[in-house]
């Protein structure tokens, strides 16, 4: 079977009041879409709707599922369909597992796994009534698809998000409805200076310093929605952006062993870093 082309005409991002989804919004937008920029910050994705030209807002908690349903419901009442489902909205931890709340389990399990969760069934229930389906991006991260210690609720959270959107794109196969992870590697977004709760080993711009550390230059979003949207409209199953984190996912898949070992000396790193600074 040919691949069915990609001519979105009305999409939904959350997460969408800036970062990496408002620039796929943008990017749906100029491929003609209208997208709903939809954040629990109101007033966020009200600024970014007005940047956008074809495109509305909403307010939304991605972990309420009944909020989530109500916006894909008014979407398709408004538009008549649904083609592009973008679950972005997400949350950020940093710091020793020993050191994780509740609280911190809760908020990103909540937003990180339910929310793209909640996301996908209410776009997938309508994409099942048209005749073409239709597309579910869910963004996870590299922290999906390797180890990566002092960050646990965000980690756990990101590889059910990986795991989830490959076991739904082989449901989803056979009803024209494509499913892609995106697995971008360190962009600079506010994410990396909003850190969920620090805890008490995180001071302010250690998460921002860690990952320059690593890349050395930060993509930026508009890199990464370049590079998602593309997958998306090629119908990849994960979309991995960034060559640290092609070169970290593919280390990983061929030698695990010494993946484990130099994530192991990282922790370690961490691990006396916080406590030269106690």
């Amino acid at each position: 079977m040919s691949r069915k082309s990609f001519e979105p005409r009305v999409g939904i991002v959350t997460g969408g009041g800036a970062g990496i989804g408002l620039e796929i919004a943008r990017q749906l937008v100029e491929r003609g879409s209208h997208v709903v920029v939809a954040d629990i910050d109101g007033a966020a994705a009200e600024e970014a709707a007005t940047t956008l030209g074809s495109a509305s807002a909403a307010t939304v908690d991605v972990s309420d599922p009944e909020a989530v349903r109500e916006l894909v419901r008014a979407t398709v009442a408004e538009h008549g369909r649904l083609d592009v489902m973008v679950n972005n909205a997400g949350v950020l931890f940093s710091g020793p597992f020993e050191e994780t709340t509740d609280a911190h389990w809760e908020h990103a399990l909540g937003v990180n796994v339910r929310g793209v969760v909640n996301g996908a069934r209410a776009a997938y229930d309508q994409m099942l009534t048209q005749p073409d389906g239709g597309y579910i991006l869910n963004t996870a991260s590299l922290a999906g698809l390797m180890p990566a210690p002092w960050m646990t609720p965000y980690t756990t959270s990101k590889w059910a998000v990986v795991g989830f959107s490959r076991a739904l794109r082989a449901e989803a196969a056979g009803r024209r409805i494509t499913v892609t992870a995106l697995c971008p590697g360190y962009t600079d977004t506010k994410l990396l200076d909003e850190v969920v709760d620090p805890s008490a080993s995180v001071r302010p711009g250690d998460f921002r310093k860690t990952a320059k550390g690593f890349q050395g230059r930060l993509m930026t979003p508009r890199q990464v929605a370049e590079k998602a949207v593309e997958g998306l409209a090629a119908g990849k199953a994960v979309v991995v952006v960034g060559w640290f984190a092609q070169v970290m996912y593919r280390a990983n898949r061929i030698n695990p062993r010494t993946m484990d070992l130099g994530v192991r000396v990282e922790a370690a790193k961490q691990r006396r870093s916080a406590r030269t600074r106690r």
